[in-house]
């Protein structure tokens, strides 16, 4: 196509979008939003994606690699568009998340469309599309903008909408206001001085010297960082954007206290995929962050007491305290390595009062560097030493996740962590949590250790076993039996007895949401929340309580499997004669009709088939650090069965198994849960297999 025909065709498919917005979103016609767009500079314009917020086209920023972004401001209801450059862009289905908002879009080709209720932050992209090489779309719906600040303001060093390229270096007591629209293309060095705010909605690109293919992105020096603190007091960030291209930590703070980062959103994005942590703690502490989102390439949020090197001499001088830190109503994801890392093999420093509640953790890391990657990770083996105690994890929301906690510390000491209500939105995780060496006084309260029935904390030998209590709030739930299909009711049911103060939120996987403790719900169509074709439908039901002094909430999930047609006889398939494969050949004894969903958690190249229905395992992830073979990932299938026999098929090529606990030759027996109806997520009994005889 010409660069003509292209202009002519995205002119009038932005005709197309405003035209049509106004028919696809009734409710959104009905309330307008207060609605504030800022131009995009084109420097840093791409026409990778065309957004339309209410009939109103615009592209988007380029932040790195395949990330892209768009920062707006709202005080109500939008409704988005989003088209894709690439016509066949969304064929494989489209992923929005967090999932707890329960965005399924409306799509026409290479266009998708929802409606977003509020200031919110979302990413858009394909199913499992969330590693380095990932395309994704963030969408940033500001509060509207109530500083009154203007070029005019006395004492505010201003910075205008357009781009700029220089470094902003603070000064105590500075007011400094990045309008929508700014680029700076720079850092911003908050050293040695106190009392600055920088506030507003403009964007911070770091785009600096680092070579790519070695980490010195460690270094604290100014102009090395998106944002960089030394010794800092009293700071606060409001509503900027804070963007890191090359092979370099975010924003990195060494010595700083009573930091405030609010609505603050960090993304970074490089090629070799490392090395570019969220946010690092170098000593200090009494950090407030909250309603801010983070995508890193390495650790989200990593506590160190200091960081001179990679020389073992280095590593070993003892660091500063880390203490006071508050995270929350904030989403965190990442490209590799864990959300939130302490310590290291031969670090030796103290924290403590860690604590990080309402959170949204869309991606961790996959694989390991050393030992496995994790939601919260303490790892000091062999030489790390320090006092790490009273750390606080509750109401957390797991969507992709590789494992809960790695919390690996021989020497003295790691007490008092505490995981409360801690839910997978989705699917399990990849492997089981460790505890391993002078480790005491880890409890979970309601909180999943691997997302499935029967799973457990790997403990090592002299370790204290974690204290595993039940949920107050289960938010369980049972569904109709048997065939489902779309257009037909379907009646869910919590467990939990209604009561005063209890409130019963279904989210269908559809784009709609009711309230009610029993509810009859009919699915539209068989294509799935992701609009991937596979009839599964991610249901969740989040129960709140407000009867008690507390708020006590719950949130749980289960597929729902809607298919057009009842189910086909079992079809008989033929073995093939693999070479070099580790072959599980069974029959499947399936107790009742209804849809299921089998989840096969594996680190080798496979194939898994049943009753025909073949699927290839993804791309491999190998693992860094020299950690030996490749990441767990998830292979899975949904089909409406009938009771009876069924024919499953896996070969898994032989190779080093790291799905088992401990890792090691593959198997016999591979790692395969299924759930269904009357059937929580869970390991495959093998009562239920029987010997496959052609």
């Amino acid at each position: 196509m010409s660069h003509l025909s292209s202009s002519i065709f995205r002119l009038m498919l932005a005709i197309w979008i405003s035209t049509s917005a106004f028919s696809q979103s009734l409710h959104a016609s009905r309330v307008p939003a207060q609605l504030k767009m800022y131009p995009v500079a084109s420097e840093v314009s791409s026409s990778h994606f065309l957004v339309s917020l209410n009939g109103r086209s615009t592209d988007v920023l380029h932040a790195a690699t395949g990330y892209y972004l768009l920062n707006f401001d709202t005080a109500g209801p939008v409704h988005v568009s989003v088209t894709a450059e690439d016509q066949h862009f969304w064929d494989r289905g489209v992923e929005i998340q967090p999932m707890r908002l329960g965005i399924r879009p409306v799509r026409h080709g290479a266009t998708i469309s929802f409606t977003m209720a509020g200031p919110s932050k979302l990413t858009i992209a394909r199913p499992g599309d969330h590693f380095a090489d990932a395309e994704i779309l963030f969408l940033f719906a500001n509060p509207i903008d109530q500083s009154g600040i203007t070029p005019a303001t006395p004492h505010v060093r201003y910075y205008a909408s357009g781009v700029h390229h220089e470094n902003i270096d603070a000064s105590s007591g500075d007011t400094i206001y990045l309008a929508g629209g700014a680029v700076i293309f720079g850092s911003l060095n908050i050293w040695q001085v106190e009392n600055v705010h920088v506030l507003g909605t403009g964007t911070i690109i770091y785009d600096g010297p680092q070579n790519p293919y070695s980490d010195t992105g460690w270094i604290h020096k100014k102009n090395w960082h998106c944002i960089v603190m030394d010794e800092a007091r009293n700071i606060e960030l409001d509503g900027i954007t804070c963007i890191t291209r090359s092979r370099s930590w975010q924003i990195q703070m060494k010595d700083s206290r009573h930091i405030g980062i609010y609505n603050v959103k960090a993304i970074g994005g490089n090629p070799n995929d490392a090395n570019q942590d969220g946010i690092d703690w170098l000593g200090g502490g009494d950090t407030n962050i909250s309603n801010s989102f983070f995508r890193a390439s390495d650790d989200v949020f990593a506590l160190q007491g200091n960081w001179d090197g990679y020389d073992l001499a280095l590593m070993r001088i003892p660091g500063h305290d880390v203490t006071n830190i508050t995270i929350e109503d904030t989403i965190a994801s990442t490209s590799i390595s864990n959300t939130i890392r302490v310590a290291w093999p031969q670090k030796t420093f103290n924290s403590a009062h860690v604590h990080m509640s309402n959170m949204d953790v869309i991606h961790t890391g996959f694989g390991g560097c050393k030992v496995p990657f994790a939601f919260f990770e303490l790892w000091a083996d062999p030489e790390g030493k320090g006092s790490h105690t009273d750390y606080r994890f509750s109401d957390v929301r797991l969507e992709d996740w590789y494992a809960l906690f790695n919390i690996d510390q021989p020497n003295p000491s790691v007490r008092d962590i505490a995981f409360k209500d801690i839910w997978a939105m989705d699917s399990p995780a990849m492997v089981a949590p460790i505890l391993k060496g002078d480790v005491s006084g880890i409890t979970l309260t309601g909180s999943t250790e691997q997302g499935y029935e029967g799973a457990a904390t790997a403990v090592a030998e002299g370790t204290a076993r974690p204290v595993v209590e039940a949920a107050t709030i289960k938010a369980h739930f049972s569904y109709t039996a048997g065939l489902l299909k779309p257009k037909r009711p379907v009646a869910f049911t919590a467990d939990d007895p209604a009561q005063e103060g209890r409130r019963f939120e279904w989210l269908f996987g559809d784009g709609t949401r009711v309230e009610g403790r029993t509810i009859r719900h009919i699915f539209p169509d068989a294509e799935g929340t992701l609009l991937d074709g596979s009839g599964r439908f991610r249901v969740l039901l989040h129960v709140v309580d407000n009867a008690g002094s507390h708020m006590q909430q719950g949130w749980s999930s289960q597929q729902v499997v809607i298919a057009q047609a009842r189910p086909s006889p079992a079809a008989a398939t033929p073995p093939t004669s693999p070479s070099g494969a580790e072959v599980f050949d069974r029959i499947l004894h399936v107790p009742a009709d209804g849809g299921y969903t089998f989840t096969l958690l594996t680190s080798l190249e496979s194939r898994m088939s049943l009753d025909g229905q073949t699927l290839h395992s993804s791309r491999a992830r190998p693992q860094v650090c020299g950690a030996e073979g490749d990441s767990v990932q998830p292979m899975r299938i949904s089909a409406v069965l009938s009771a009876g026999d069924h024919h499953i098929r896996i070969e898994r090529k032989r190779g080093l198994e790291n799905a088992q606990t401990p890792p090691g030759p593959v198997s016999e027996q591979p790692l395969l849960l299924w759930e269904g109806p009357g059937i929580d997520r869970q390991s495959i009994p093998r009562s239920f297999y029987s010997t496959w005889t052609p």
